[in-house]
């Protein structure tokens, strides 16, 4: 006999949570590695840090964000592999299309997760439905996600969480206070170990317990997020999926094995800056603030900056500047154990240059524009190494 269901009354959004999401596509690529103990992180033997772990991993302790040396003594029979984020990047998109395929309005929220605004209109189309072949199709690509469906984005996300992976989790409208009243506080995102602490001193443990709080004390643990959890933890969340999230910056850093002199640090550079500009190309955009970021070995952390009278997508117009704002942080003796380098104060690329002899220089600058786009494709049929721009000027650094 067919169950009868109510139906679907109100926003519908769903969380859908990629399982393992990086672990999984190095199983999916490998089938030797289906099965068994994967990381995907750095070095353990250096100052590598897990960037995920699969779940057989996971049944042993290991944790994203752990020091690599920490999982290997957790997991000693693990199979460890570096990333490859352009290959995560290329299977997160063949997942968007199968959520965009449902609907248009999909939120990006990582690489391994997205909101999905499914509220049924005049077909009257069961979320629930939409969650299960989305479910079905993911898997079909020989991955797992987990999806919460629920009325907001808080409920929907705390809900994908409740049974990975491969978990759906309904909380129909009407029910979502009963559903959060006895998880604890720290399932909602934005309250952290500390924020639990002092939440427990106010003998809050779960998120019944924040949905009661009264105003004062709730911004007395939480500061401005105080009175939003509170609302969040009765089930309370007004924010809509957002399709398009404007771009404000792009970065790139490396955390090096050992730290280096700030002269070779200095060659570690030109990657860097020649990475924000490929991605600021990738999504056409050129930008006019440049920053670098330094850490020293006793972590105290530096940054200078510099504006461009124009924005750019060539590396080779940023380098220099990048190399100035690099010996501006150098100290005598420091070592550097950390380097980053960014780009913001986002736009379109210049196409005219408003220079005396602007028609050649516009001209000269379309070939370099040209000719980096080239490269571009080159390095993401080839990879990264198989081609190299020769840049005018030494290494810098002193």
């Amino acid at each position: 006999m067919a169950v009868e269901r109510t139906a679907w009354r109100g926003r519908a959004i769903l969380h859908i949570d990629m399982d393992a999401f990086f672990a999984s596509v190095e199983q999916l690529d490998d089938p030797r590695l289906r099965g068994r103990p994967v990381i995907v992180g750095g070095d353990p033997s250096s100052r590598g840090v897990v960037a995920t772990a699969s779940y057989e991993a996971r049944a042993f302790g290991v944790r994203s964000a752990m020091a690599s040396a920490t999982a290997a003594r957790l997991c000693p029979d693990a199979v460890w592999v570096r990333p490859r984020f352009e290959r995560y990047r290329e299977v997160a998109e063949d997942v968007r299309r199968v959520l965009r395929s449902v609907t248009p309005l999909v939120e990006v929220a990582s690489i391994d997760e997205a909101y999905l605004d499914v509220t049924p209109g005049e077909t009257g189309d069961d979320p629930v439905a939409h969650a299960r072949a989305i479910a079905d199709a993911v898997r079909g690509m020989g991955l797992s996600c987990s999806i919460g469906v629920a009325t907001s984005k808080t409920v929907a996300k705390i809900a994908s969480d409740q049974r990975k992976p491969g978990g759906l989790v309904v909380v129909r409208p009407g029910e979502e206070a009963a559903f959060l009243a006895p998880l604890p506080v720290g399932a909602m995102s934005g309250i952290g170990p500390a924020a639990q602490k002092r939440l427990g001193r106010l003998g809050i443990f779960t998120l019944g317990g924040l949905a009661a709080l009264d105003e004062a004390s709730a911004a007395a643990a939480l500061g401005s997020f105080g009175q939003v959890a509170v609302l969040r933890a009765r089930g309370i969340d007004p924010r809509a999926v957002v399709t398009e999230r404007p771009v404000k910056s792009i970065s790139n850093e490396a955390t090096f094995p050992a730290d280096l002199p700030f002269a070779e640090a200095a060659q570690r550079l030109e990657p860097l800056v020649a990475k924000v500009a490929s991605r600021l190309r990738a999504r056409g955009l050129a930008g006019r603030t440049l920053t670098v970021k330094v850490r020293y070995p006793d972590m105290a952390t530096r940054s200078a900056q510099m504006t461009l009278e124009q924005p750019t997508d060539l590396e080779q117009e940023m380098l220099p500047a990048a190399r100035e704002l690099l010996a501006s942080l150098s100290r005598p003796g420091a070592r550097v154990r950390l380097l980053g380098f960014g780009v913001s104060g986002l736009s379109e690329p210049v196409q005219q240059m408003a220079l005396i002899d602007a028609e050649r220089s516009s001209s000269d600058r379309d070939r370099a524009s040209a000719l980096a786009r080239n490269l571009d494709e080159i390095r993401k049929r080839f990879g990264p190494g198989a081609v190299r721009r020769g840049l005018k000027g030494g290494t810098g650094g002193s």
